[in-house]
């Protein structure tokens, strides 16, 4: 299972933090992992190479956590959020999304 804590502060969005694997199907065939990694490292790489917005970024196998507390990052993090949510929707069993206040 994939799962994405979404970091509030002050009912904003900033940062999220993903962990696991989807195990939806062998590697390099998991369309629910492929859908995850890709939106988490456009949002991350529009965020900091696009809009230039220093962010916090920590990169592993089956783990990405990126904070960034600039305003302009919001609506990408926020879409990020509401596209996780449309996936968890079709594959409940392989990812969970979830907000936590920090």
């Amino acid at each position: 299972m994939i799962d994405v804590t979404f970091f509030l502060h002050n009912d904003s969005v900033i940062g999220y933090e993903l962990s696991g694997h989807s195990d939806y199907a062998e590697i390099g065939s998991d369309i629910v992992c492929a859908a995850v990694s890709s939106a988490a490292f456009l949002t991350a790489n529009n965020i900091t190479d696009f809009l230039n917005v220093k962010a916090d970024v920590t990169v592993s196998d089956g783990y990405m956590k990126l904070t960034a507390t600039d305003e302009r990052a919001k609506p990408l993090i926020d879409g990020l959020y509401a596209h996780l949510l449309q996936l968890q929707e079709q594959y409940n069993n392989d990812i969970k999304v979830k907000t936590t206040e920090v």
